[in-house]
Parts: C-alpha cells; sequence; structure tokens
C-alpha cells in the first residue's frame, strides 16, 4: 500500500505490517483513503481528530442553509378573543422566525355549516398581520378545515423580484391582488 504520513508527505510503498508499526511508533491511526487506488493508499493521522473535523464542517455548511419550515396554528371558528389574540402573537413570532405559516380553521359536526365563521376569523388573523406577511395560498377548504399560507413578507431594503419587462405586442400579466381581494374571493 502506498503511504501519506501526516504532514501529507509521501512515505513511498510498503506491507501492511510495515505501515501499522509505524502508526503505532507515531501514535496515531492508519486510515484508508483510496481503496480502488493502484496500489490502495493510507494516511497516518488521528482519526478522532478527522472525525471531529468533518462533523464540525458539515455544522457550519448546515449554518448557512435557510430551511423554510411549514408550521401550522390551528383556530376554532368560535374562538375566543384572548385565545385568538395569543395565537395571533405566536404566529406573529413564527413569521418573524422566517416560517411559512399554515393557518387552519377546525370545523367539527354541523360547524361545517357555518363557513363563514372560519373564514371570520382567518379575516382577523390576517388583517392583523397584513404588514409582517404575504398571502402565498388564499383561504379554501380541505377536508373539514379551512385553511390559508402564510409567507413572511420581504424586510424593506431587500429587492422583490419582478417579472423581466414584456416584449410588445406580447400581453401583460395581470398583477398580483392585495390580500383583502383573495380573502373576500374565497369561496365559502
Amino acid at each position: 500500500m502506498r503511504l501519506i504520513g501526516e504532514n501529507s508527505e509521501q512515505l513511498g510503498v510498503m506491507t501492511r505490517d510495515q505501515a501499522l508499526q509505524l502508526a503505532r511508533q507515531n501514535d496515531v491511526d492508519l486510515v484508508e483513503v483510496a481503496p480502488n487506488a493502484d496500489p490502495p493508499v493510507c494516511r497516518l493521522l488521528d482519526y478522532g481528530k478527522l472525525r471531529y473535523l468533518y462533523a464540525k464542517r458539515e455544522k457550519e455548511s448546515k449554518k448557512g442553509q435557510k430551511s423554510s419550515e411549514l408550521r401550522e396554528v390551528r383556530f376554532r371558528p368560535n374562538i375566543g378573543v384572548h385565545d385568538l389574540d395569543a395565537k395571533i402573537r405566536k404566529v406573529r413570532e413564527l413569521i418573524e422566525d422566517g416560517a411559512k405559516v399554515k393557518i387552519t380553521v377546525r370545523f367539527r359536526g354541523r360547524e361545517a355549516v357555518h363557513q363563514q365563521l372560519g373564514l371570520a376569523v382567518l379575516k382577523k388573523v390576517a388583517d392583523d398581520l397584513k404588514d409582517d406577511v404575504r398571502l402565498e395560498k388564499a383561504p379554501a377548504m380541505e377536508g373539514r378545515s379551512l385553511a390559508m399560507t402564510l409567507l413572511p413578507a420581504p424586510k424593506r431594503g431587500e429587492r422583490i423580484e419582478k417579472p423581466e419587462q414584456q416584449p410588445e405586442g406580447q400581453p401583460e400579466q395581470q398583477p398580483e391582488k392585495p390580500m383583502e381581494e383573495d380573502l373576500a374571493d374565497a369561496k365559502t
């Protein structure tokens, strides 16, 4: 096998026993780094230190990634005022942390007949958070619940991606409707 030293110096081609003896003398581990090479390549190093460096590098790479997780907050159609305010505060915290938030109003039994109550709860939440959020998915029925999805609004100074200029002769795209119009258009 070809052996590489601790400081990346070539120690030459030797047998496995010779390489193990050299590793024991230097109080390090013998690690095979290229098993498919001819001859296989091994390296003298402290394996615990190598694992620590890999774990540290992986942790650093995860730190740079932004996760946009979907969080859900559930409401009831006949929720009390103070309970509603507490849940709106929780939604605001989740939005400030950068998460998408799915707002769900669950209907039980005959409550499903009065979907306008659930829509009123969603409208109240959207009105209270209109400066902090952007509507991703308008209110819609999903089984026995009414749900909408909110995204964090872009911060001031962040660029909002705008569509490129339309070539002449093509129809213009419709601008996005404000959140209030989506709520008004929601099916009840």
